[in-house]
């Protein structure tokens, strides 16, 4: 069996075994009870009543349930022996596979991947929101956002400025009900089901996909950009092709405290607009016209950006002279940002 063959059948197994919250309970109280109905369902589990039939729809896709079309709709559990039959069958199978490749050195992971298992889509997606420093930017269903609450506030918690979009937006949280500070600093929805689910964590660690690799494998999948300088495009692609054609559900106060990190120039831009200070900041970066590496420090003399979102610049005042920063593949600009650290008073570190 080739290496791809045998990533395909781990990825299969995990995909075989990731049960949702909901579905948990669900199928585990149709085991106690035999027999439900969708109101019964909801009435003894944690799952609220509108989740209900996606619930045992994914369950019955899975081949643990039967649905009997009656009035009331009617959900029978099956038996565990039959109904896991095929997991078990993969999960014995993948065992004897990584057991002739237990003593196989590790492996880097590569820049770019792509993924299909939709287990392995959302392990990923669990790894971007974990190793965001300072910023994180999603595209997110209702079904990701119940899965990543915890991840979601635990960065909120340790001072990660979160962009949040939910769609479809029909089904979005409604924020009256739902407490969007909680898991992010900005939070929008976008209508229709063909928005793609994405997540960038600082700029570089970035995961995309369709909501259908969420739902089905066939011919979908998600690419990974790991570690990588193309995560930008991802970034980029959310910020002037999905936020701007958003609707608004919630914003937090903006933090004032500094020093503060952004990988993204339009949200620096966004960020101290309106601050009245003597702000300072370090970028480090490559100078357009040459492509060298360079870090240059000033104080910021002024911002300005697009309304279409397409450009941001910073302007800052150095001992050399005046430097115009803008973002990834800048073209106006004397130097493309990779990080910047802004200040009060004098500028900060890298």
């Amino acid at each position: 069996m080739s290496e791809d063959d045998i990533d395909d059948l781990v990825e299969r197994v995990v995909d075989a075994f990731d049960f949702g919250t909901y579905e948990v309970e669900a199928y585990l109280a149709l085991l106690d009870r035999g027999e439900l109905t969708a109101g019964d369902i909801a009435s003894v589990t944690d799952v609220p009543q509108p989740r209900v039939y996606d619930t045992v729809r994914s369950l019955e896709d899975r081949g643990l349930v039967e649905i009997r079309e009656s009035r009331p709709m009617r959900v029978v559990a099956r038996k565990p022996e039959q109904a896991f039959a095929d997991q078990q069958q993969l999960f014995e199978e993948m065992v004897a596979k990584l057991d002739a490749r237990y003593d196989a050195p590790a492996k880097t992971a590569e820049a770019v991947s792509v993924v299909r298992s939709r287990g392995t889509i959302q392990r990923y997606f669990g790894e971007v929101i974990e190793a965001a420093d300072y910023e994180l930017t999603l595209s997110v269903t209702p079904g990701l956002l119940d899965r990543f609450e915890d991840d979601l506030a635990a960065a909120v918690d340790r001072d990660v400025r979160t962009t949040l979009l939910m769609t479809p937006a029909a089904h979005a949280p409604d924020p009256a009900e739902y407490d969007y500070d909680h898991v992010a600093t900005q939070a929008r929805a976008r209508r229709g089901v063909v928005t793609p689910v994405l997540a960038v964590a600082d700029g570089e660690f970035s995961v995309y996909a369709t909501q259908d690799a969420l739902r089905e494998e066939d011919d979908n999948y998600a690419v990974i950009f790991n570690r990588s300088a193309l995560g930008f495009l991802v970034l980029g692609f959310f910020r002037t092709v999905l936020w701007t054609t958003t609707e608004h559900l919630s914003e937090s106060d903006p933090d004032q405290s500094f020093p503060r990190r952004y990988a993204s120039v339009r949200r620096c831009v966004d960020d101290t607009a309106g601050v009245r200070a003597d702000l300072y900041a370090t970028v480090s970066g490559r100078e357009v016209l040459t492509g060298d590496p360079c870090e240059v420090q000033g104080r910021v003399a002024d911002t300005r950006s697009s309304a279409d979102e397409e450009v941001a610049t910073l302007f800052l005042e150095t001992d050399d002279g005046q430097v115009t920063v803008g973002g990834r593949v800048a073209a106006y600009e004397d130097i493309e940002a990779h990080e910047i650290r802004v200040n009060i008073g004098s500028p900060p570190p890298l």
